[in-house]
């Protein structure tokens, strides 16, 4: 029996972004299988990562480095869409306000922002029906031909979260998924996240909020300036020694049904 390639593959990567080296000789490997949690403060080189995987960003050609997305070093970021969806607050906000709901979702089709021009041409039943079914899942059927301002922040990520279903990837990416909602649509995102881990979804969270982390999540890569501190357990990774040096502040830590939180501790900066 073949083994399985790994979803990411990284072996002594270099990554700019920019004018400035993030990762330098960056090891990191996570299997097609694994539900991830990356977790570190800003700066830490989350969002870069995410981009090298998302194929917005390449590391530096060398001897010996490997920077493969499931075996392969090149891919049409077409293609690379139905095995990998992307979901982002930044992603959220290309979109116009006068963007329907339709139109997110039908554009995960074609890796775009919005439907215009000739690229509507380009639009077939099949994709509109997906769409269709898609937005019904994730409860938001009625808001098809709602345009994103008449939406609350909550249902604007649903239909984000569609546009990244709508090809059935087996892996979800979810970059700080909660960030902008209130209490009631964070719960309801983050019920709908652990309902589709329990249908088998590959989940990879990219956060510096534990509380992002469903509990379905069992393994965490800790980074620090653009290099991996830890990597392990939940419970091996996500601990008050840890997690104060990493930030630079006394932190406390408690697990509830699987969530885990963090709080100031009595020493915490202020």
């Amino acid at each position: 029996m073949t083994p399985e390639v790994p979803l990411v593959e990284i072996r002594n990567a270099t990554i700019w972004r920019g004018s400035t080296c993030v990762f330098e000789n960056l090891d990191l490997e996570i299997q097609q299988h694994e539900r991830v949690a990356i977790v570190g403060p800003n700066g830490s080189g989350k969002t870069t990562l995410l981009k090298a995987i998302n194929r917005e960003l390449y590391p530096v050609a060398a001897p010996r480095s490997v920077f493969r997305i499931l075996g392969r070093d090149a891919w049409n970021v077409w293609e690379l869409r139905k095995h990998v969806g992307i979901v982002s607050q930044d992603l959220q906000q290309r979109y116009t306000q006068t963007t329907t709901a339709l139109e997110v979702v039908v554009s995960g089709f074609h890796s775009s922002i919005g439907i215009h021009g000739t690229l509507a041409d380009r639009v077939d039943k099949n994709q509109v029906e997906a769409a269709h079914r898609t937005l019904e899942d994730l409860g938001i059927g009625a808001l098809a031909r709602t345009p994103l301002k008449h939406m609350s922040t909550g249902q604007q990520r649903r239909c984000i979260l569609a546009r990244a279903l709508v090809h059935n990837p087996r892996t979800l990416i979810l970059d700080e998924p909660t960030a902008g909602l209130d209490f009631a649509a964070s719960f309801d995102y983050l019920d709908r996240v652990r309902r589709l881990a329990s249908a088998g979804r590959n989940i990879i969270v990219v956060t510096h909020h534990l509380n992002e982390i469903p509990p379905e999540i069992d393994r965490v890569v800790l980074l620090r300036d653009g290099h991996v501190v830890a990597d392990g357990g939940k419970q091996e990774v996500l601990t008050e020694e840890l997690l104060s040096e990493v930030y630079a502040t006394t932190i406390r830590v408690i697990e509830i049904d699987g969530y885990y939180l963090a709080y100031p501790g009595k020493n915490a900066k202020t």
